[in-house]
């Protein structure tokens, strides 16, 4: 169980980290699809083992910030 923990949580540090590259600094590092299957595995996981749901998973939250 631990695994998974740890396996959500680096899903979800690496999908922030390639959010932030893509909408903050215009300069992304993957393409798209990659991103794409990450958030689709960590949705999965998610759903599966929601004992481990966070507010701040990148999942529940849309883009970049907005300009000032």
């Amino acid at each position: 169980m631990q695994n998974i923990k740890e396996k959500i949580e680096n899903l979800r540090a690496t999908l922030r980290y390639h959010s932030d590259r893509y909408y903050n600094d215009d300069a992304p590092e993957i393409e798209d699809y990659e991103y794409d299957m990450m958030m689709r595995e960590l949705k999965g996981l998610e759903e599966k083992y929601p004992e481990f749901d966070s507010a701040d998973s990148p999942t529940k939250r849309v883009g970049g910030k907005a300009d000032n």
